[in-house]
């Protein structure tokens, strides 16, 4: 491993100016490009001491063994230098978009004598317009299928129209009317050419025009008797409508954008892509990316928006006139100034903060932290998967067997008040929900909780692993099909605690982990491994030692420590909620007299929230049991002495909502 200081630059001899630069490691490899609007403010930021950069940024450094730059005249060419370097060398640290699929598009080579419509898919090719893309193939097909009774224009392989062309006949779709049958000399070149043209204005989003130039057509066929071309329009007319429903109108406007959104966490980054032309969403993509430096999501946009643009060079339909992002990149403004030069007119980058461009924007959102989910479960599912991710954590801590059954815990409180704790376990890579454990923190018998994390993880540990001392010595072992299991010998059921982990992950730095080793070494359990996983650095912190194991930011083990942490975090937030609302809708009705806790319970359960509270009358409120008259009197007006505030609680999340 390399010491950034042995190829650290002269101060001097690095200008002020734009530039690219590239990171080298001992083989002369490209690991990292990037670019800079001072090249010396930039290089200088990565020769610091090493503790104090980001872990990302230290491993590439410490990888890397020399760094070169070019100086460029604009920050726009320094966009186009480095998506070519990024192109040309595929650098291991640069954030590397992949594409969840290869998508179809809707192809027309017009720049054959006849042109031909199909699907396509892969790189594009010149001479070929480009619709989409789409999520399915099939979806393509169905849309073809519909259109060519109206635009009659080829979609044979050449093999096919040459050899209807020697044999005189034409194919199936030349009798039934959906191709015009140029490969038989039924219409000439010019005339399928403007059937070609129509086609493709249609799919670019100007629809009306063919919609009200068949419908006079079909009026003017009946007014003249001819029932016969009156009733193919009138199908024609149905098949365009069929064709538009697939294609439902999103942006009034007619505006042509791409809306784009990411869904991110600290290993990885997910992003959706809506293709809107002409108001219409056209298409759909995704890609997944694992994230290998620490920039913000402006640095992740601009990134992918350069990986996704950068190779357009001319191709105007690629490049929308607006792109609508989540967060503006740092250099919006050299952005579109680079893709305004790629498209040949202007392109505008923003953030849309309402309306129906927000509205999608949100849809796009929402698709992309679905399909982030989707692949950390098809991830987490795939048994080859999961055995290396506990391989490589035994490696990693140094553990004598492979920590099949991990229990991870987590505290949770608001400024030392409500605190819980909670305990997750998964088991072979899995989550097993059943055996999850929620914890209130108990405090002194004089005094509050109080707000100290580390005496608190003592606790939680104190009583689970106790728990473990008493299960284990009342249990009685017997074998059933599944194997050995513990069992209480009175009632004969499973002892669910009376299972020992294999490793035990606490949430934080040396203080917790340190803490949670003293309490399970107090009750006799100094064979059972613990970790700590920090939640800022990603750092595992193992007992007695000064310096924490780093795990490649690839590593299926940390990604399983992270998913572990990162569900005993959400399970302890739950129950932290549930409880703080719970208590704060029932403190405000604390001071009426004969309202216990049993009947406040009652009455959350009944109306759900203080906004229904309030609304109800005294009448509604004396029919729920237990509530009389009297009682529902000062329930009103305890009530409606909270002035204009309405509180309720969430069922889905346990939050309290004011409004």
């Amino acid at each position: 491993m390399a010491t950034p200081a042995s190829y650290r630059p002269e101060p001097g001899s690095i200008p002020t100016r734009p530039g690219v630069y590239r990171f080298r490691d001992a083989r002369g490899r490209v690991i990292y490009v990037g670019k800079a609007k001072n090249l010396r403010a930039r290089l200088s930021s990565y020769f610091q001491d090493i503790g104090n950069l980001h872990p990302r940024t230290a491993t590439m450094v410490t990888t890397g063994a020399s760094v070169e730059w070019t100086v460029v005249k604009t920050e726009v060419e320094a966009l186009q230098l480095e998506y070519s370097w990024i192109k040309e060398f595929d650098p291991r640290f640069n954030v590397k978009y992949r594409d969840d699929k290869s998508y179809p598009w809707l192809a027309v080579t017009v720049g054959d004598e006849f042109p031909r419509v199909m699907v396509g898919r892969g790189a594009k090719k010149r001479g070929t317009r480009y619709f989409g893309p789409y999520s399915h193939a099939w979806a393509i097909r169905e849309t073809v299928d519909q259109l060519l009774r109206v635009f009659p224009m080829r979609s044979c392989s050449n093999g096919v129209f040459k050899r209807h062309g020697q044999i005189g006949r034409p194919c199936l779709l030349g009798y039934i009317g959906k191709c015009s049958a140029p490969c038989v000399g039924n219409i000439s070149a010019d005339d399928h050419r403007a059937i070609v043209d129509d086609l493709c204005d249609f799919m670019a989003g100007r629809t009306a025009a063919f919609v009200r130039r068949i419908e006079r057509e079909m009026y003017a066929a009946s007014e003249a008797e001819d029932f016969e071309r009156a009733a193919r329009l009138r199908d024609d007319l149905g098949a365009l409508h069929k064709a538009l429903e697939k294609q439902a109108v999103v942006l009034g406007d007619g505006t042509d954008a791409d809306v784009i959104a990411l869904a991110e966490d600290p290993l990885e980054v997910a992003v959706q892509i809506f293709y809107v032309r002409g108001g219409r969403i056209r298409g759909q993509r995704g890609w997944v990316a694992d994230r290998v430096d620490e920039g913000d999501t402006g640095e992740l946009v601009q990134g992918f928006l350069l990986q996704l643009y950068g190779g357009a060079s001319g191709d105007a339909d690629t490049i929308p006139r607006e792109v609508l992002v989540p967060t503006l990149p740092p250099d919006s403004d050299v952005l579109e100034e680079l893709l305004g030069d790629l498209r040949g007119s202007r392109v505008r980058i923003r953030v849309p903060q309402r309306g129906d461009k927000r509205t999608l924007q949100d849809t796009v959102a929402t698709n992309a932290a679905q399909s982030l989910a989707l692949h950390k479960t098809k991830r987490a599912s795939d048994l080859t998967t999961r055995n290396r991710a506990l391989e490589e954590i035994q490696q990693a801590l140094e553990l004598d067997e492979v920590p099949l059954r991990i229990e991870c815990y987590d505290v949770s409180n608001l400024q030392g008040t409500e605190v819980v704790a909670s305990m997750v376990v998964f088991e072979d890579g899995l989550a097993r929900k059943s055996e999850y454990r929620r914890f209130v923190i108990r405090g002194p018998s004089d005094g509050p909780v109080g707000q100290n994390d580390v005496a608190h993880m003592k606790q939680v540990i104190t009583r689970r692993f106790r728990r473990l001392q008493d299960e284990l010595g009342s249990s009685t072992e017997v074998v059933t099909d599944a194997g050995p299991m513990l069992v209480d010998p009175e009632t004969g059921r499973p002892r669910k605690f009376a299972y020992a982990p294999g490793l035990v992950v606490v949430d934080g730095g040396p203080p917790q982990v340190a803490a949670a080793r003293e309490a399970m070494s107090e009750l006799g359990f100094d064979d059972i491994p613990v970790c700590g996983l920090a939640k800022r650095l990603e750092e595992v912190w193992v007992p007695d030692q000064d310096d924490p194991v780093i795990l490649p930011r690839s590593s299926e083990g940390l990604y399983l420590l992270q998913r572990v942490r990162d569900e005993a975090h959400r399970f302890a937030i739950t129950h932290h909620r549930s409880r703080r609302s719970r208590s704060m809708v029932e403190s405000l009705l604390d001071d009426v007299p004969g309202l216990g806790e049993v009947r406040r319970k009652t009455l959350l359960k009944h109306f759900g929230s203080l906004r229904k509270l309030r609304a109800a009358t005294v009448d509604d409120l004396a029919q729920v049991p237990g509530i009389g008259a009297r009682t529902a009197a000062a329930i009103k007006d305890a009530v409606a002495a909270t002035g204009g505030q309405t509180v309720s609680v969430n069922t889905t999340t346990g939050e309290l909502e004011e409004g």
